[in-house]
């Protein structure tokens, strides 16, 4: 089969790069264009460790085809951090503890502030309903929803 050549904005850069047409973008990212951030953790959509946004929208990226990226925005753990400044989320997480082994850690924190983006202020019912599709092992959720309220506190008062 011919590669498809994907022309995609990737944590708002101009990014071009060849696919195979079965290649998910979850693939591409960590393969292709060596975004390792995004983690596979079942490849079946069901983890979340490898959340992204595709044009504003919060998705799994080994269930969405590389080639689906044509023309639209793809957002991940790469982007979240301007330069050598953690987000905000990024430093609750640390403070809270909230992450130990890493596996799904990427994928909560684009998930989390996809939630943050669309509500500064969410109960800590509404965080636990979004962040649902992710999955950890290692933690109890409770530092990471902890973190994610704290993160949003912090956001609204700055």
């Amino acid at each position: 089969m011919s590669q498809i050549h994907v022309s995609t904005k990737i944590n708002g850069d101009a990014t071009e790069y060849l696919c195979e047409p079965e290649e998910t973008l979850l693939d591409v990212l960590r393969d292709r264009l060596g975004m390792t951030g995004s983690k596979e953790g079942c490849g079946t959509g069901d983890c979340g460790a490898c959340s992204v946004t595709l044009d504003g929208r919060l998705v799994c990226a080994c269930l969405v085809l590389g080639a689906e990226a044509q023309d639209r925005e793809v957002g991940t753990v790469e982007g979240i951090a301007e330069g050598d400044s953690l987000h905000p989320l990024q430093k609750k997480f640390l403070e809270h503890a909230a992450l130990q082994c890493g596996v799904c850690t990427p994928g909560f924190l684009v998930a989390a502030k996809s939630l943050l983006e669309r509500n500064s202020d969410p109960s800590e019912e509404e965080v636990r309903y979004w962040l649902a599709g992710n999955l950890c092992r290692c933690t109890g959720y409770d530092k990471i929803v902890r973190a994610v309220l704290d993160t949003a506190k912090e956001m609204r008062s700055a």
